[in-house]
């Protein structure tokens, strides 16, 4: 009997003890890291070039500046997620400025991004913080 208190207890101290570092994951962890983030890039970048109110964005672009860009997007939504990448683009107003970003191309971004979060199960807790970190740079791209 004294034995298999014993273990009751190491089982519940085990169980306490994950649940509180799986509580204290990074979103980065929990989306993943680095190789999901970027898989969910690639897509979400896929869906928003081949938006017919969006491509325009894209026109123009040599293949380089297109590998940029999608390093910078990974760079920074690792880091902004708490991950140990650094991002070195410029602020979101810069890259942005000029383009003639409407509200409705906002939203129209925006449910592409949720369709790739839901393409890959991410899961709702895990969506709502990083959608919560993407309306962050809202007021810097939305021109019009």
């Amino acid at each position: 009997m004294r034995n298999l208190s014993k273990l009751l207890f190491a089982f519940i101290f085990i169980g306490i003890f994950s649940s509180k570092l799986s509580a204290q994951e990074s979103l980065y962890k929990r989306l993943g890291g680095y190789d999901a983030i970027a898989a969910v890039t690639d897509d979400f970048i896929t869906r928003l070039a081949t938006d017919k109110s969006l491509s325009k964005f894209f026109v123009g672009h040599s293949d380089d500046s297109k590998k940029k860009i999608r390093q910078h997007i990974i760079d920074m939504v690792c880091m902004a997620t708490g991950g140990p990448c650094a991002y070195q683009g410029r602020d979101m107003k810069t890259s942005h400025k000029g383009l003639g970003i409407t509200e409705a191309d906002w939203t129209t971004g925006v449910n592409h991004f949720v369709a790739t979060l839901n393409k890959f199960n991410v899961p709702k807790k895990e969506q709502d913080e990083l959608i919560a970190i993407v309306a962050t740079t809202k007021k810097d791209i939305v021109e019009k």
